[in-house]
């Protein structure tokens, strides 16, 4: 259950980073990018071993590391834009909420099946993400309707990310792979990010800033091992997945929402609160199996 616990700090560490960019002023595509280069020298260490590159190229999950990837990198830049124009209880349950597509994609993968209380759950999981993003128009709060649609894309692309972690967990990485797995993830998600500056902003490239440097460094540990950690919880054996999700998920939720609070003083509208109550009685509902 450690594990557990430690995928829960660090998940919740990386939205409090993510609001203390636009704090501190840092560039959040160059830190991103320099936290996930970060997250790759972290798992290489952790993994303890040679990797010589003509083994990495025939392992089974490499092509499912490298579309990962690039799928991170653009989730984890639609996240932070949540959290800072949104807040960061809004990001959190964005995130958490896609419990709701692991479990869809539990019924074509793995032959599972819904009760009505699960459909239920999910029906509340969407519900949960508009009540909580809702937002009242006050002065120096993004509320355009372009700005609105990112919790909706976070929600979606976790969903998507979470599943693919679980069908590569189970089908394709073995255990004692996971620190390497989870490496070149995030090495992949690197590169992926630095072609896009080269693309779009190629001048930029080469003005990376201490702030933006320290900021990819503190982000970049945790991130890397609220994966690692999830990946060794979802081992667990006294609980199945879909209870592993849900008690990282809620866990999350709460821990976000509450130092939003405490940290940033974000205030919450009684609508908010629904949906914050809503998300927990969603990801409970669609856990009962």
């Amino acid at each position: 259950m450690w594990d557990l616990i430690w995928s829960v700090c660090c998940s919740s560490i990386i939205f409090v980073v993510f609001k203390l960019f636009k704090t501190y002023k840092a560039d959040t595509f160059h830190a991103i990018i320099i936290n996930y280069f970060t997250a790759l020298g972290v798992g290489l260490l952790v993994y303890q071993q040679p990797v010589p590159l003509g083994e990495l190229s025939q392992k089974t999950w490499l092509p499912g590391a490298i579309l990962l990837g690039g799928f991170f990198i653009l989730i984890f830049n639609l996240m932070a834009a949540t959290s800072q124009r949104l807040g960061v209880s809004v990001a959190s349950v964005a995130t958490k909420m896609s419990l709701a597509i692991p479990v869809i994609a539990g019924l074509i993968l793995y032959d599972e099946h819904l009760n009505p209380l699960q459909f239920l759950g999910i029906g509340l999981a969407l519900l949960a993400v508009y009540f909580t993003a809702y937002k009242e128009k006050r002065p120096g709060l993004n509320t355009e309707p372009r700005t609105m649609l990112l919790p909706l894309m976070v929600f979606l692309g976790s969903g998507i990310i979470d599943t693919s972690i679980k069908y590569l967990q189970e089908t394709r990485v073995p255990e004692t792979e996971y620190p390497l797995f989870s490496a070149i993830v995030f090495g992949f998600a690197g590169f992926t990010g630095i072609a896009a500056l080269l693309i779009k902003r190629p001048e930029t490239l080469i003005r990376f800033k201490a702030v933006n440097v320290l900021g990819g460094i503190v982000l970049g540990i945790p991130n890397f091992f609220s994966i690692f950690f999830l990946l060794r919880a979802l081992k667990f054996d006294g609980l199945n997945s879909a209870s592993i999700f849900t008690l990282n998920n809620v866990a999350i939720v709460m821990l976000t929402t509450l130092i939003g609070i405490v940290l940033f003083k974000e205030s919450l509208s009684p609508r908010n609160w629904i949906g914050i109550l809503l998300a927990i009685i969603s990801i409970l509902l669609i856990s009962f199996l």
